[in-house]
């Protein structure tokens, strides 16, 4: 006879083992739910994937082929050897801007091209080009990255005939500072081989484009003149949009703290200008800004609304503007930060605004970003009545303006591979 106690034991061992059983069975059933219910998700994720990129991809379909567009950069100073970086740098296969020529007004000799090398190779701010670049005497070129550019020494711009060079349809980017009007930037398509001109200046009776905001108002296809606008303009423009189309604005003035620029002396001399005759890197030096009036060239609705000053500092690069807003809205500081957060990260601006968060920036961290308009969130200011607004906006005057010409350089050669955001 079998122990009472030995069969009490063995009723437990099965209830346990069935228990066992039972639970791997519960933990079965609630994995595969949840297994059904992840694949579901997936399959709706997967679902909402397609859709948006079908949305976002459905005009790719309408763009045509790139034709590959000649550059020729008319001028070669500090905003021309910028964008001569980058159109190098970044110059792949060369299916879309090919820098072919540069034009200044030296008489060319082996010892000017090796100069304007050393200044393509080393920047005492921007650092060494990340590419190669030596000089072809007998082409009178500087080849680089493997690529000929050549130097065309002119001093008038219809004396060229770029053709000779097989530089065709050409794109002149005019960084001179020269031709500021209409009548003086036709001067370039009357040379051959050339057809649309690009100023990297604020133009007169030409359309001053800050890119993001306003380019599309103009077409290559009817345009053959136009201007990037300052860069001051590029860098309050975007912000204002943002804040003229959400909030509306009354009025405003815009103080920029600009770094010294080529324009001043190095040393206490005679100048042209009030103050600027006084030595750059050692003074700040008060003087006139157009930019509160470029801006409405940009965004009309804002004409006659904003004055403007600027304060030359000794930095060499790196600048700030300040805008201190009337607006028509009440806004809290989280309300006008999370606009322009918005702005910044998708939409028409996101190449333009940058959206900064730390507490600790200077005009030095800045030095070397694309987006023309750096906002720094933890500066702004908003008064008691969420009506006045005190915006501070860092740009790198030379670097994040450079790319502005670019993004519009190539809008007008008709080369911007398509984009979202």
């Amino acid at each position: 006879m079998v122990p009472k106690n030995e069969i009490e034991n063995k009723n437990k061992a099965n209830m346990a083992l069935n228990t066992y059983k039972k639970s791997l069975l519960i933990k079965e059933l609630i994995l595969g739910y949840y297994n059904l219910k992840s694949l579901h998700n997936l399959k709706a994720t997967s679902k909402n994937n397609i859709n948006f990129y079908s949305n976002k991809l459905k005009e790719a379909k309408q763009q045509s082929k790139i034709k590959p567009r000649d550059v020729v950069l008319y001028g070669f100073g500090r905003i021309g050897r910028l964008v001569a970086r980058e159109l190098m740098g970044k110059s792949g296969s060369g299916s879309q801007l090919r820098l072919r020529a540069i034009v200044t007004r030296n008489k060319l000799n082996s010892e000017t091209l090796e100069k304007r090398a050393a200044l393509l190779r080393s920047d005492s701010i921007h650092g060494d080009f990340s590419g190669t670049v030596s000089v072809d005497t007998n082409l009178q070129a500087l080849i680089i990255n493997g690529m000929t550019v050549y130097i065309i020494s002119a001093s008038k711009p219809e004396d060229i005939d770029y053709t000779t060079y097989d530089i065709n349809e050409a794109l002149i980017i005019d960084n001179t500072g020269a031709f500021r009007d209409e009548k003086a930037l036709k001067r370039h398509l009357t040379a051959k081989g050339s057809q649309k001109v690009l100023l990297t200046a604020p133009g007169k009776g030409i359309p001053n484009i800050v890119h993001g905001v306003n380019h599309l108002e103009y077409s290559p296809n009817t345009t053959d003149i136009f201007s990037a606008a300052s860069c001051t303009t590029n860098a309050i423009t975007p912000i204002l949009k943002v804040i003229e189309d959400n909030c509306g604005i009354i009025h405003g003035h815009l103080e920029t703290i600009h770094a010294y620029t080529n324009d001043q002396n190095l040393v206490d001399n005679i100048h042209s200008k009030y103050r600027r005759g006084r030595a750059a890197a050692l003074n700040m030096v008060i003087t006139e800004t157009g930019a509160g009036k470029a801006v409405s060239k940009a965004l009309p609705s804002l004409e006659n609304r904003l004055t403007s000053n600027a304060i030359r500092v000794p930095v060499p690069n790196g600048s700030l503007a300040i805008l201190n807003l009337q607006i028509k809205k009440s806004v809290t500081l989280n309300k006008i930060n999370n606009l322009i957060k918005g702005a910044a990260l998708s939409g028409n601006l996101v190449e333009q605004i940058k959206y900064e968060l730390n507490n600790e920036l200077v005009s030095s961290d800045i030095v070397g970003c694309t987006a023309p308009a750096i906002y720094d969130s933890k500066a702004t200011i908003v008064r008691s009545d969420g009506k006045n607004i005190i915006i501070y906006i860092w740009y790198d005057n030379e670097f994040g303006y450079s790319h502005q010409v670019i993004r519009l350089a190539k809008y007008i050669a008709k080369v911007r591979r398509f984009t979202y955001y």
